[in-house]
């Protein structure tokens, strides 16, 4: 399964830059230097008396270690990767100069140890050894410095990422004896796949393979996740699984209880509390557990020895992590699958663009089952168009075409039944009932709501719309263009009034259902799974899925389909799926034939002709007008740079959710985007946060944010 290829990173073409990070920082040059002298005539360690320090500061113009004393007192505890407080500014020196800043005391890690400092003039002392708990080793160190160097961001910010907050009650507990490697396991669910059991034998023989999985329908993907781990602890190495939500991780804690039993792995997420959360990484830190399932900041747990790291539902946006410097965990698992020489496994029952381009490019290989499996395991997938759907009488009464009542009606007899609905909550969004037109506030444009029924109202002002006409054809009655999930669930009850109604959404997900007769209202994300498999679904308003201005529509449209409709039965078993979509474009036609790789494949070949990402890379450059041109103008870009914008950037609605990107409330923003060929991503992103470095040392006031590989270019 090992590519012939050994161009590995979180690009293919990058990757000999961002190994040389890595190793560049576990592996520092060691140049001569003069013994420090005493800092105020404290007594210094004999041995190794400066202590290199980053300190817990996230500012680019900050981003390099520091040199401390290490006081005769803190020699023993003072070692390499220890949480330390220092005083910053005010007799605290840089390595190489610049100007200080504030004279409190701020946390920081011990990086090493050394023998002199290049600095001449006296140190100041380490203040404190927090915690004699070594949490910062060399390899996660250089791990977080290629990251932060791929994102433009700041050391000090991914280690916020990294390691977690200290709880001195999980240190003074001692972690579990490590317990010997478990037997290889039978390849079971895995034969079903064309080089499942081949991929399984490299892991346990100790090798690194390297596959993007599109994973069959159905409830196995977590067992085939626990036996690839169980293959690679036999092997004698660690292994790191990372899913996108907490249901997912419970499902291959599950399974890998199932298959290993207790103490084999340790379950990193939030639900299990801080003091919980950061025993479990303890138990990882010291080698007691060699094996982790947990969500996104799981990327960064310190395994030891890894020989398989993995990533489930890549396309999940709970991958990309909101905090600077953003980073997504399928490229922080790329960087650490090609520093540690481990394997990698890339797995989701779609297909992203990104993971295509890892199997065209060579640095992975496809593991995919017959077409034959995957027909016998996918459900039947039918269609209903707009055009069908406006002629249906049935629809214009309850908005359900014919064809979906039937399925519900024939599912419903041999088990529940899921209804996926776009969005949550009653009527969202309106519309002209003649020529579908959306209804727009007067004074601000923004979309008119119908809350509980009540008169029209902004969503965006707030102001009343008692007299609305359509402007496009005079018309004055609305339809409901997107109806959320409570509206939803009411039709369906008064239509099936002896069937039990549920609801699945973000102020209430349901994590299972049994599997008797029932009909599941859900929006994409939150489909509970059914005991059995539901009998049928219906996934309804797919144009505002396909409809959305980002240039992941189509792929993110077919991903949640996908994963609605892998919880329906198979077509042998009767499963049955109706999707209200126009049959004829493209991602409705991927659906209808199962095929997210090839989908995927398209996509990569369109972006290719066009310079999308992620063949090419990106930066975005946010902030008011004249601090965006103020930065590009200063930024040194690379030559093959191009400079897209700046456009103005499309404020949050007032009273509405908010995005990280989105500007402040009230503030006018541009954005730029900055594109580069591939193979010179490094150099952008170095350009990027010098310039963003330079401006901030400079003390500039107004803000600006830089982001690589913004998931949302629109």
């Amino acid at each position: 399964m090992t590519s012939e290829s050994e161009k590995p990173g979180g690009r293919p073409d990058e990757a000999p830059e961002q190994l040389a990070l890595i190793r560049e920082t576990v592996r520092r040059a060691k140049a001569p230097r003069a013994r420090p002298r005493t800092w105020r005539g404290a007594a210094l360690a004999k041995e190794l008396p400066v202590a290199r320090v980053v300190v817990d500061k996230g500012v680019l113009h900050l981003d390099q270690f520091f040199d401390y004393a290490v006081p005769e007192e803190l020699d023993a505890a003072a070692r390499p990767g220890v949480r330390v407080r220092v005083r910053f500014g005010a007799g605290a020196h840089q390595v190489r100069g610049g100007r200080r800043e504030g004279g409190r005391l701020i946390d920081g890690f011990l990086v090493e140890r050394c023998a002199d400092t290049d600095y001449t003039g006296p140190l100041a002392a380490l203040a404190d050894v927090v915690s004699p708990e070594p949490v910062l080793g060399p390899e996660l160190l250089g791990l977080a410095r290629a990251v932060a160097d791929r994102y433009a961001g700041s050391l000090a910010d991914v280690l916020q990422l990294a390691v977690p907050p200290r709880s001195a009650r999980a240190e003074s507990r001692p972690s579990p004896e490590p317990l010997p490697p478990p037997p290889a396991p039978e390849a079971g669910p895995w034969a079903r796949y064309a080089h499942g059991e081949a991929f399984l034998a490299a892991l346990a023989q100790g090798g690194a393979p390297r596959a993007v999985w599109n994973a069959l329908p159905g409830p196995h993907w977590a067992d085939e996740l626990a036996r690839a781990v169980a293959a690679t602890l036999a092997s004698g190495r660690g292994a790191l699984v990372v899913v996108p939500d907490g249901r997912a991780a419970a499902r291959v804690d599950a399974a890998l209880t199932a298959l290993l039993g207790d103490g084999r792995h340790a379950l990193l997420t939030a639900e299990a509390g801080p003091e919980k959360r950061y025993r479990q990484w303890l138990a990882v830190r010291r080698g007691s557990v060699r094996a982790v399932v947990g969500t996104r900041a799981a990327m960064f747990a310190p395994v030891r020895d890894p020989g398989l790291v993995a990533i489930w539902d890549d396309g999940d946006a709970s991958h990309s992590e909101p905090h600077a410097p953003q980073p997504h965990a399928r490229d922080v698992l790329l960087l650490r699958a090609a520093h540690d020489r481990c394997g990698f496994l890339l797995g989701s029952t779609s297909c992203t663009v990104e993971a295509a381009q890892l199997v065209e490019s060579g640095w992975a290989r496809p593991l995919v089952a017959p077409r034959e499996r995957v027909r016998a395991a996918a459900p039947l997938v039918r269609t209903v168009g707009d055009g069908e759907l406006a002629r249906d009488e049935a629809a214009r009464a309850a908005r359900l075409p014919s064809l979906a009542w039937q399925v519900v009606r024939d599912g419903l007899r041999s088990g529940p039944v899921l209804v996926q609905v776009p969005r949550r909550g009653y009527v969202p969004r309106l519309a002209c009932e003649r020529c579908r037109t959306p209804a727009r506030c007067r004074h601000c444009a923004g979309p008119l709501e119908a809350p509980g029924q009540r008169d029209l109202r902004c969503g965006w002002c707030g102001r009343d719309e008692p007299h609305w006409r359509c402007a496009e054809c005079g018309a004055t009655r609305l339809r409901a263009q997107v109806v959320g999930a409570r509206r939803t669930a009411e039709e369906l009850g008064r239509v099936f009034p002896a069937v039990p109604v549920r609801t699945s959404g973000r102020d209430h997900v349901l994590d299972a259902v049994p599997g008797r007769p029932a009909l599941v209202v859900s929006t994409p994300g939150a489909e509970p799974v059914a005991e059995g498999g539901y009998a049928a679904a219906l996934l309804l308003d797919g144009w505002a899925l396909l409809a959305r201005p980002d240039l992941r529509a189509g792929e993110e449209a077919l991903r949640r389909w996908i994963d609605a409709a892998s919880l329906v039965r198979g077509q042998d078993e009767g499963g049955t799926v109706v999707v209200v979509a126009e049959p004829t474009l493209r991602p409705v036609q991927a659906l209808v034939r199962w095929d997210p790789v090839g989908h995927a494949q398209r996509e990569l070949a369109e972006r290719a002709e066009l310079g999308f990402p992620p063949v090419s890379r990106m930066g975005a450059v946010a902030g008011r007008p004249e601090a965006v041109a103020e930065f590009l103008a200063a930024a040194e870009l690379p030559p093959e740079a191009e400079v897209l914008g700046p456009v103005p950037l499309r404020p949050a609605a007032p009273g509405g959710p908010r995005r990280p990107g989105d500007p402040p409330a009230g503030e006018a923003w541009d954005r730029a985007l900055v594109r580069v060929p591939p193979g010179t991503g490094a150099a952008l992103a170095a350009a990027l946060k010098k310039a963003q470095a330079a401006r901030l040392a400079r003390g500039g006031t107004l803000p600006v944010r830089v982001r690589m590989d913004p998931p949302d270019i629109g």
